[in-house]
């Protein structure tokens, strides 16, 4: 068996991550009886922080209390410890594989204040539409396409084309 060097520079085969996630989806299905997802977990966490700086309007809103205040506990979820386990999952492979660094990876033509709003730009935009969508691109399109729902592969396709659209855009700011 090849030693695996720690410098960095190792990457699984993009195959057998592809394995290895339909794999944790199929056990996601018969364990939990749902797919995976992290928008769950941003939401149950949102309305966690209402409830605790505003509790009375978490208990007159339709949507804030379907999630906290009574009896529920939405920091109690699985989704919370699903994408606790993937952060941590990251961290340990970082160390493990010497790829954990504190630096911002971007393109000489432009800044780390640049990429990093950039990021944060993405990064709601997206959660945004995920909230639109009822699920991010692991609860709409993974699970819905394994178990075969037309929706799920639309919203696949709309998913990369749309990305491959505003990377095409945006593509300056990187090559």
């Amino acid at each position: 068996m090849k030693k695996i060097k720690n410098d960095g520079s190792f990457y699984l085969n993009p195959y057998l991550g592809g394995v290895i996630l339909g794999t944790v989806l199929l056990l996601s299905f018969y364990i939990s009886g749902r797919g995976v997802g992290a928008s769950g977990a941003v939401k149950n966490t949102v309305a966690a922080t209402v409830n605790a700086v505003a509790p009375q309007h978490v208990e007159k809103s339709a949507y804030y209390s379907q999630f906290a205040g009574g009896d529920n506990r939405p920091m109690n979820n699985w989704l919370i410890y699903e994408v606790l386990g993937v952060l941590a999952g990251a961290f340990i492979s970082g160390i493990v594989f010497n790829r954990l660094k504190m630096k911002v990876e971007h393109s000489p033509k432009i800044t780390s204040r640049r990429r990093l709003w950039f990021a944060l730009g993405g990064g709601l935009v997206f959660g945004f539409g995920a909230q639109l969508a009822r699920g991010c691109t692991s609860g709409a399109a993974l699970s819905g396409m394994a178990v075969l729902s037309f929706g799920g592969y639309i919203t696949m396709v709309a998913i990369f084309g749309t990305a491959f659209v505003v990377a095409w855009i945006l593509r300056k700011n990187w090559i």
